[in-house]
């Protein structure tokens, strides 16, 4: 199973990358282009890319990858593009974890490979929604399975925007099985609800893990399309909502909404759990924490 999967590991890192590189050229393309309102007077944002390393408990090399977040731009005020392909040995915890999960065999050889992208994005304008995405892959000697999606946070909403995410979700999804979408749908419902809230983080969107549906190829493209999906689904909202008028009051309400988003990440988040557990950078396992934050 080792060998074919060498060259699948490197295509999707690859992929990964690429796609990381895509949203960064699309977000400070879109800092360039925000010349009104009252932070036009601000540089356009540009992003701090820093690597980023995993170690094992003997100290060796685990691998890393790339950090990129900007700070304090005209129309994010904070936003984080991470990727990275790490492996190693999973620790008792995470292979307690991977056997919770149906995945036999890890006492017997733990090892693992994973790799993949995940961003936050937060807004300057309150009427900009907050938005996440990651996408990813996960091999050991016994499994392997992709998984992500992507969820839009708003702290006001706008029904049309809501549908507009949505449509493009379900336009992806189904170029590859009409049942994905709902299925997903339904699984970014329940996955992104807060339980000590008794409500949902955001208005959300499409979420999947332990994809295989024993097809590589086939589950390869499709999780390249829930990446693909991400930039045509949320940009037109930006676009459209990043001249609002906005006030304290909503300034406000952002700021709650912002708590309850630092909430879910830090309780409930799979990849912020793993991230930590693992020994990943805890700078790029956190960056997706808002900037200010607020709780009544």
């Amino acid at each position: 199973m080792n060998q074919p999967f060498d060259d699948r590991k490197a295509r999707a890192a690859a992929w990964f990358r690429d796609l990381r590189d895509q949203i960064v050229a699309a977000f400070e393309a879109l800092e360039d282009t925000q010349t009104t309102g009252p932070f036009a007077t601000l540089p356009p944002g540009r992003f701090e890319v820093t690597q980023t390393t995993r170690s094992a408990e003997d100290g060796s090399d685990a691998g890393g990858g790339l950090m990129s977040v900007m700070r304090g731009g005209r129309v994010f005020e904070k936003v984080g593009v991470n990727i990275s392909t790490v492996y190693g040995q999973l620790g008792a915890r995470a292979q307690k974890a991977m056997a919770a999960r149906g995945i036999p065999g890890m006492e017997s050889d733990p090892r693992f490979w994973a790799s993949g992208i995940s961003l936050v994005a937060h807004m300057q304008n309150p009427h900009c929604p907050a938005v996440h995405m990651n996408t990813r892959m996960f091999w050991t000697p016994h499994a392997w399975w992709f998984g992500g999606g992507s969820d839009l946070n708003p702290c006001i909403e706008y029904p049309e925007d809501t549908a507009h995410f949505h449509a493009v979700q379900k336009q992806h999804c189904d170029r590859h099985d009409p049942a994905y979408y709902p299925r997903f749908k339904a699984w970014a419902d329940e996955y992104f609800y807060i339980p000590h809230r008794q409500r949902a983080r955001g208005v959300g969107g499409i979420f999947l893990d332990d994809h295989n549906t024993g097809d590589w190829e086939a589950d390869f493209a499709f999780i390249q399309d829930v990446g693909r999906a991400f930039l045509p689904a949320f940009l037109p909202v930006t676009e459209k909502r990043r001249d609002t008028p906005w006030t304290e009051d909503d300034r406000n309400t952002q700021l709650i909404h912002r708590g309850l988003y630092a909430e879910y990440n830090l309780v409930y988040d799979r990849g912020t759990k793993f991230g930590l557990e693992t020994g990943h950078d805890a700078n790029a396992v956190l960056m997706s924490l808002p900037p200010l934050a607020k709780w009544v």
